[in-house]
């Protein structure tokens, strides 16, 4: 199936992009007033290197990956322009009809929770996996990579404080099942991902992301090998996950601004 055609008009000036008319399709939503996506992508980078500064760590130790969920085509390929290269989504079927309109050369990382039925798409779709919470979803992971001849890297995601409404593996029970994990074909276990509770106040993340790096580190014990990732922060607190040892943020708001919310179409009301 081809993918639905965009249904947006943007104007760009150097650096800066205006949303001049909004028009929604199911997929993605056009975002509301002016966005300087150059000065955006500059002051988080220079948060980064602050944090890493703090913490005595090298920049280059840390990896800035752009989420953009409900971000349009035309988005992603102005992040590009600027230099960004490496992207996030959360959904399988919105990721399915927006990367084919972005340039060829880009890194796409899932985020989001990952059914079962969806895991053919996904592995086609992105370089690594960043959601895996399941021995069952690894195993169909590890399947449908053999079918496709490649080997997926994958985050096991973790729900640290054991949250109800959140997806993710306990951290016990990750630590029960990875080296059932590790055996699986075609899967190589790259790291831990989290999403501790949301705070208005960065800090009480921290210990979220401190127990998150340890459980790292007893994965680490157990298959004997080190893990390169903690994909852990956000736009709101990734400097605190970089103190605390966070190789990747997920940043999509202190990007591209807030989401506006989608309206339905005149002709379905």
């Amino acid at each position: 199936m081809e993918a639905p055609e965009i249904l947006y008009k943007i104007l760009e000036i150097p650096c800066v992009i205006s949303c001049i008319e909004r028009i929604y399709d199911l997929q993605f939503t056009i975002y509301d007033g002016v966005m300087n996506l150059a000065g955006n992508i500059e002051k988080v980078q220079q948060r980064v290197c602050a944090a890493c500064g703090r913490a005595g760590r090298d920049p280059d130790s840390v990896t800035l990956l752009a989420v953009t969920k409900t971000q349009p085509p035309e988005i992603v390929k102005a992040a590009v322009e600027l230099g960004l290269l490496l992207f996030g989504e959360n959904k399988v079927q919105e990721a399915k009809a927006k990367i084919p309109l972005c340039p060829g050369r880009l890194r796409w990382h899932l985020i989001g929770h990952l059914q079962s039925n969806k895991c053919r798409d996904a592995v086609e779709l992105f370089e690594m996996i960043q959601s895996v919470d399941s021995l069952p979803l690894a195993q169909e992971i590890a399947k449908r990579a053999e079918q496709a001849g490649k080997t997926m890297p994958i985050l096991l995601e973790v729900n640290v404080v054991g949250e109800a409404s959140k997806f993710g593996y306990a951290p016990e029970k990750l630590l029960a099942e990875l080296e059932t994990i590790n055996a699986l074909p075609k899967i190589e276990i790259h790291g831990l991902m989290a999403v501790p509770p949301w705070s208005s106040e960065p800090e009480k993340s921290r210990p979220h992301f401190r127990r998150l790096r340890e459980l790292k580190e007893r994965a680490e014990a157990v298959l004997g090998v080190p893990l390169p990732h903690l994909s852990m922060g956000m736009s709101g607190d990734f400097e605190i996950a970089i103190e605390e040892g966070a190789t990747m943020v997920r940043v999509g708001t202190a990007l591209f601004g807030l989401r506006a919310k989608a309206k339905p179409r005149a002709e379905e009301n």
